[in-house]
């Protein structure tokens, strides 16, 4: 390139590397047969030129656009972070490319989905929850004969390959500290009722409970939606009343952290006189005081394993068995022993 005021093409590589372009091209698209030595110069040749290939050129040579789509609907910042960067970090080095989808109601938007993605022009597809979970959705994506990989379903583990945590168990787990604590005054905010996270979450707590011989009361169970907002709202209630509970269990560190400046409204220490949980271990979970105790739930690797599941699809492989990822129940300040 001369002076860096052009830009590079495959005729300069293959000029560069003393080989045909068809020879590029086979090095770039990863078919085999080329000699390790020429895919050397060329690829020397590549970076001396900072030769960048033409995805959308190649994608109608062969009828792909190489782009595969990421639909999320979960509002917590934090989560929707670690899911782009998980599929991002997966391809990196590849030829594929990420077209991030937000929806703002899975729920409402089921029959659309398909011609959301037919209009992105992507390849194939992502799924986070609640979209993962969706009858409505999955049934059309097989009709449409659109590839995709799901990202932590609850229900139909038969349709599709899946990366996930075990939410019931991990609920269980941060329920069980608690009372282990000494709690038996703990009050629920359960996360959007249209995402099935919710349901298997209340369903682990109800298992510690049970456990424990522990009666939930339901006036303590408050209803959220994964937001800092329906956090606050629901800490309001809980806590600005004669018998409030001694400690509360969010589905989420976005409602925690809101039940957290609740009890700061009305003059109550964290955990002096009421401990907070979370679940997913986000960034403000690390951020706030108290530190939150969470739930790690391992989204940026479910975002990656989800992607490569996807790719191998993509290129004509199998995507494999389900994966299940750990988490970690992660003790912080915002717990401690009721008074």
């Amino acid at each position: 390139m001369a002076g860096g005021s052009k830009r590079s093409t495959i005729i300069d590589v293959a000029r560069a590397a003393g080989v045909s372009t068809k020879t590029v091209s086979r090095v770039l698209n990863r078919e085999p047969h080329v000699k390790r030595e020429l895919q050397d110069r060329i690829r020397a040749a590549i970076v001396e030129l900072n030769y960048q290939p033409n995805v959308l050129a190649q994608g109608l040579v062969r009828r792909r656009s190489h782009l595969i789509g990421l639909i999320y609907e979960n509002p917590s910042p934090s989560y929707v972070v670690e899911l782009q960067m998980g599929a991002l970090d997966r391809l990196k080095d590849e030829r594929y490319r990420l077209v991030v989808l937000p929806v703002g109601s899975v729920h409402e938007r089921a029959t659309e989905i398909v011609s959301l993605l037919r209009a992105a022009a992507v390849d194939g597809v992502v799924l986070a929850p609640p979209a993962s979970d969706h009858p409505v959705v999955l049934r059309e994506l097989e009709a449409a004969q659109l590839p995709y990989a799901r990202i932590a379903p609850t229900r139909m583990p038969e349709k599709g390959p899946s990366t996930s945590m075990d939410d019931v168990a991990a609920a269980r787990e941060i329920a069980r500290y608690l009372l282990s604590l000494g709690h038996r005054d703990i009050a629920i905010i359960k996360g959007e009722p249209t995402h099935c996270s919710s349901e298997a979450r209340l369903l682990g707590y109800s298992q510690a409970f049970a456990d424990a011989d522990v009666s939930p009361r339901l006036d303590w169970i408050e209803q959220g939606h994964y937001t800092f907002e329906s956090g606050l709202e629901a800490g309001r209630r809980l806590l600005d009343r004669p018998d409030r509970p001694s400690a509360i269990l969010a589905q989420n560190d976005d409602m925690a952290v809101g039940a957290l400046m609740a009890a700061r409204e009305l003059g109550l220490g964290v955990p002096e006189d009421v401990s907070i949980v979370g679940f997913d271990d986000s960034e403000v979970a690390r951020l706030v005081w108290p530190r939150l105790t969470t739930i790690r739930q391992p989204v940026f690797e479910m975002a990656a394993t989800a992607t490569s599941m996807l790719l191998d699809q993509l290129e004509g492989g199998s995507a494999g068995p389900a994966q299940v990822h750990p988490h970690e129940l992660l003790i912080r300040e915002s717990a401690a022993a009721p008074r």
